[in-house]
C-alpha cells in the first residue's frame, strides 16, 4: 500500500472519480478529504498489483466495492453514452476502437470528444487516444481509438 501523499502528488490532487480537486490538508475523515481507492474492477485482476488512485473520502465511500462510474457531464448532448471505466478497461487490454456515444450534431460530437480526451488524460494517462466522428443515420457517432 502506498503513501497518501505520494498518490496525491502522482494524481495532481484530483479525485479520479469526480475529477474535482482534493485538498491535501483536509481531514481524511471529511467527505471532501483525501483517500486512496484501490481500483480493481476486472475479475481477471486477481494476483496482479492493484492500482491505487486518489479519491475524495465521500466519492470513495459512495462507490463502495462496486465497479466505479465516471459520469458524462450533463451539459454534453450525448445519447447512449458508453460506461467510461469499461471503455478504458477494454482499450487498455485490447487496443482498437470503441463507439462511445451518439450525438445529434457534429458540434455536440466534437464537444463530447474534446471533453472525453481531456478527462481520459487524467483517468488513464498511460493510454494514447484519439477520437473520430462518423456521420450516418441522421446523427454522429463518437468513436474512441488507441494510437
Amino acid at each position: 500500500m502506498s503513501n497518501l501523499r505520494e498518490i496525491g502528488d502522482r494524481d495532481s490532487w484530483r479525485c479520479w472519480l469526480c475529477d474535482e480537486p482534493v485538498d491535501p490538508d483536509m481531514s481524511v475523515n471529511d467527505p471532501r478529504g483525501p483517500s486512496v481507492d484501490a481500483l480493481s474492477t476486472a475479475k481477471k485482476s486477481k494476483g496482479r498489483a492493484v492500482q491505487e488512485r486518489l479519491a475524495h473520502r465521500g466519492c470513495n465511500t459512495k462507490k463502495g466495492a462496486i465497479k466505479p462510474v465516471v459520469p458524462w457531464p450533463d451539459e454534453l448532448f450525448v445519447v447512449d453514452p458508453a460506461p467510461i471505466v469499461g471503455v478504458v478497461e477494454q482499450l487498455s487490454r485490447k487496443g482498437g476502437r470503441v463507439a462511445v456515444a451518439r450525438c445529434p450534431g457534429r458540434r455536440d460530437a466534437e464537444a463530447a470528444g474534446e471533453w472525453l480526451l481531456d478527462r481520459l488524460s487524467r483517468l488513464a494517462p498511460e493510454l494514447t487516444l484519439d477520437t473520430r466522428i462518423d456521420s450516418g443515420g441522421g446523427g454522429f457517432l463518437l468513436v474512441l481509438e488507441t494510437r
